[in-house]
């Protein structure tokens, strides 16, 4: 194995746009570009930031399980 090889080894990972701030991610923060970007990506997980909007159909089923049962 040659130093160059080894070099890329020891990296791993190809440097990314960080999801919060766009900058180079780093192989200590990664897939962030700081600590700092780390924490708000997990304070936006913790106030559930993150999710699918969805469309309750609660009444539907409600009709459906009272009109045969009654």
């Amino acid at each position: 194995m040659t130093a160059a090889s080894g070099n890329a080894g020891d990296q791993g990972r190809r440097m990314r746009p960080c999801p919060i701030c766009s900058k180079l991610s780093t192989q200590a923060d990664y897939p962030f570009c700081s600590d700092r970007c780390a924490k708000i990506d997990l304070h936006r997980w913790m106030v559930e930031g993150y999710s699918i909007p969805t469309v309750e159909t609660d009444d539907v089923d409600d009709e459906a399980e009272g009109g045969e049962d009654r």
